[in-house]
């Protein structure tokens, strides 16, 4: 804290560090306490009573929030002929078949927010598992970025529609919302959220499965939040 500027610090103390709050009670003092000069987001971090080395433990998924994240995503399309250009069609940000996945392996990684596949290019992106998948770029069936239509995966990404993936620490990371949106916007959002988290429960996990939440404006403190 002592290397925190005088202005973060000020904001801390609007937050009681001992108590739980209402997600309507953090909402709006996240965005009180937003420590940017830009217009930042209101972000959620979940900690998962999961074990993230366990394959039927992992976290994954995919929801339309109801008003966006504020924030237009980079999609990555791989597909060849007519689906590649309905890709294009679409907006995707980069489109192409066994050349990008060359230039992936190359490059080490690929600028996107989110890659989508068509089922029949998931045999060759077996070349760059290790590059997408640590990134949580991978695409997969379960959270809807494996699919014949990408066209209608690059519409949706590219407004509400978001794909979430626990990290290798078992948490999960989720911008619900800019500081310029309304409270109800951000409460709709963030609940959307955590009720697609909650249904995707992995059957394996024993005990809390939702062990803490936090949310927060990008850079600012955290605000911890009832899990219920």
């Amino acid at each position: 804290m002592a290397n925190r500027s005088k202005r973060y610090r000020e904001l801390v103390k609007k937050i009681d560090a001992t108590k739980i709050y209402p997600l309507t009670e953090a909402v709006t003092l996240a965005k009180a306490t937003a420590n940017t000069k830009f217009t930042g987001s209101i972000e959620l971090h979940v900690r998962l009573g999961i074990d993230p080395k366990k394959a039927d433990q992992l976290v994954r998924g995919s929801v339309t929030l109801p008003h966006g994240t504020g924030k237009q995503k980079k999609v990555a399309v791989f597909a060849t002929g007519p689906a590649a250009d309905a890709a294009k069609k679409a907006g995707a940000a980069i489109v192409g078949g066994e050349e990008l996945i060359k230039e992936v392996k190359l490059k080490n990684g690929i600028d996107a927010d989110v890659v989508v596949a068509t089922p029949d290019m998931m045999k060759h992106l077996s070349q760059v598992a290790k590059i997408l998948g640590p990134r949580g770029l991978m695409p997969n069936p379960k959270n809807e970025t494996v699919t014949p239509d990408v066209a209608k995966a690059v519409t949706e990404l590219s407004g509400g529609k978001v794909t979430f993936r626990n990290d290798e620490s078992g948490n999960l990371h989720q911008a619900v919302g800019k500081v310029s949106f309304s409270d109800e916007q951000i409460l709709e959002n963030a609940t959307t959220f955590l009720d697609a988290v909650k249904r995707v429960k992995p059957t394996g996990v024993k005990g809390t499965y939702l062990v803490s939440i936090t949310m927060t404006s990008s850079m600012g403190p955290g605000i911890r939040v009832v899990t219920s």
